[in-house]
């Protein structure tokens, strides 16, 4: 049996509005350098289990770009972690790791919150 053909899962057919973007050109966003980005670096421990994570936010960019900052922060830190909701999540307290390799790596505006 041939399996389908599925084109547009998407749903949208037409649209009237002359703004409208699709979800592939809202991604297209340009990825600001790294000395112009403004990244906060934070302890957070809420509705972990007592657990403590450094997370990483104010990311400008595109979500391919974020995931590979994700990776390399932590393969830096040699621990495990996330990128959700435009975070960067880095199981554990590694604020100062984190910290540095951002300034190090020409995150200039990175601040400790």
């Amino acid at each position: 049996m041939p399996k389908k053909k599925l084109y547009n899962t998407r749903g949208i057919v037409y649209s009237t509005d002359p703004e409208f973007k699709t979800d592939e050109e809202a991604e297209r966003t340009v990825t600001a350098p790294a000395d112009e980005q403004t990244l906060k670096v934070r302890l957070d421990a809420k509705h972990r289990a007592g657990k403590s994570v450094t997370i990483v936010e104010g990311f400008i960019g595109t979500a391919s770009d974020l995931e590979n900052l994700g990776k390399q922060l932590k393969s830096y830190c040699a621990t495990g972690g996330s990128v959700k909701d435009a975070e960067i999540i880095i199981q554990g307290d590694n604020r100062e790791k984190v910290f540095q390799w951002l300034i190090k790596n020409g995150y200039k505006k990175a601040r400790r919150v």
